[in-house]
């Protein structure tokens, strides 16, 4: 692993931890899931205007997102997702005059575009320009399902929490251990392959 992939890497995980969490902690029993940014107090407040539902959905996104790139196989999906969500949240809090919070949501949305700009090639190529990139065959299906095998796990924490917090850490920590696998063992999903005369574009595996 170079230093450009470690560090890009470890942005990716840094946002991911950071939304992943927020969510979590938003809908486990009792908000007793460690949240790294809150309010976890978020759908208590929001129901008092009947948008509980809008609350809940904005807190399974968060988790959803911060696996996607808590995990990596889905680095850019994951940047491109949290793009929209981050812009939200910094308007909401520079409209209600939150002290610091918008500044530290600008680092985020800083750390974001990192993201989205190493991953320029391939979104341009997807809206039609012609660059660099150049797709590949990705590694098995069965990296991808086994993804989203973790990712159901981490959902299926969630009720389990209210029956045992013990079994829904644990039934966490295994569906994220899942997913990093699927990353370690697969490689991220479109990952340009290295320029090889020797063999064809198009029929290489994503390391």
């Amino acid at each position: 692993m170079n230093y450009k992939t470690f560090t890009l890497n470890g942005i990716s995980v840094f946002l991911g931890l950071i939304f992943f969490t927020a969510g979590m902690a938003k809908v486990f029993f009792e908000h007793r899931f460690p949240g790294l940014i809150g309010p976890v107090w978020l759908e208590d407040k929001l129901a008092a205007f009947s948008l509980g539902l809008f609350a809940r959905f904005i807190a399974y996104s968060q988790i959803v997102i911060g696996f996607t790139l808590l995990t990596l196989r889905y680095r850019t999906l994951g940047a491109i997702t949290l793009l929209p969500m981050l812009l939200n949240i910094f308007l909401i809090t520079v409209s209600q005059n939150w002290a610091g919070t918008p500044y530290v949501l600008a680092f985020f949305l800083l750390l974001n575009i990192v993201l989205l700009t190493a991953e320029a090639p391939k979104l341009l190529h997807l809206l039609g320009f012609r660059t660099a990139y150049t797709p590949v065959v990705q590694a098995p299906l069965r990296y991808g399902l086994l993804w989203l095998a973790g990712l159901g796990l981490v959902l299926g924490s969630l009720p389990l929490s209210f029956r045992s917090t013990a079994a829904a850490y644990v039934l966490c920590v295994a569906g994220i251990a899942v997913g990093l696998y699927t990353y370690w063992k697969g490689g991220r999903a479109g990952k340009q392959a290295k320029a090889n005369p020797a063999i064809p574009a198009g029929i290489l595996t994503a390391k």
